[in-house]
């Protein structure tokens, strides 16, 4: 199993030990994800010691507020580094609203620009801003692939389906009001289906209460399979091979 998106470098000194667990849960690779120019340099140095581990990396919109163009050209050249396989996560927020409309846009497309120029696949985060989102994604080539992280906006899934674009699922998807989510993870093609934590953020429900880590990633796997009516072993070695395809990974 795969856990498509973490954020390793948010578990400090205890990394060993959560990949550890992970692995007794049979979670054998993990793409961690960085958010900053130091998050981003504090992965690849994950990704450099810890077997299994691969590497997104970007600027979160968050953090759009106060990049600067000097930060675009220093993610680049991380960007090339052999074991980061996607750009981002990037996209919009005008859910919490922690940097103004226009700098997250500019930051968006920027990175939608690297994902173009080096083909390597796009991680969107995207929260009250579908129809912002659709439309640079849309730009994009359709041999690019876009990875919707975290998916929590039924709004998105037309779009999802018609440009086929992959789908991911976290813990939220598993939560009792989260009924909508199913119904969506029940429509998603076979071959466009992912699974992650977010971890260390947004627990399954089963875990619910307590910090989040890769290992997780098996109780989302469960409810996806459950909505699916699929076998959870057999589902997880379809999102082992879209995540191989979208990621491409060895």
């Amino acid at each position: 199993m795969i856990d498509t998106h973490a954020h390793l470098d948010a578990f400090d000194g205890e990394v060993d030990a959560v990949l550890a667990r992970a692995r007794v849960a049979g979670v054998t690779r993990v793409i961690s994800v960085g958010t900053n120019l130091e998050s981003c340099r504090a992965t690849l140095s994950l990704c450099e010691r810890e077997e299994g581990v691969y590497a997104a990396l970007g600027l979160h919109p968050h953090e759009a507020g106060t990049a600067r163009d000097a930060d675009m050209v220093e993610l680049r050249p991380l960007l090339a580094h052999e074991k980061v396989v996607a750009v981002g996560e990037t996209g919009l927020d005008h859910y919490r609203d922690y940097a103004p409309h226009d700098a997250q846009l500019r930051v968006f497309r920027a990175h939608a620009e690297l994902a173009r120029e080096l083909g390597k696949a796009l991680v969107v985060h995207t929260r009250a801003a579908e129809d912002e989102t659709v439309a640079v994604l849309v730009e994009l080539p359709a041999e690019i692939p876009v990875v919707l992280h975290c998916f929590s906006s039924t709004e998105l899934l037309e779009p999802a389906l018609e440009h086929r674009w992959y789908v991911s699922f976290a813990g939220n998807v598993t939560y009792p009001k989260a009924g909508d989510l199913r119904e969506a993870a029940a429509r998603i093609p076979a071959d466009r289906l992912l699974a992650e934590t977010d971890s260390p953020y947004l627990a399954p429900q089963s875990v619910r209460g307590r910090r989040n880590e890769p290992a997780h990633v098996v109780h989302t796997l469960a409810v996806l399979a459950e909505v699916r009516g699929e076998h959870p072993e057999a589902l997880a070695r379809v999102i082992e091979a879209n995540a191989a395809a979208a990621f491409g990974l060895p």
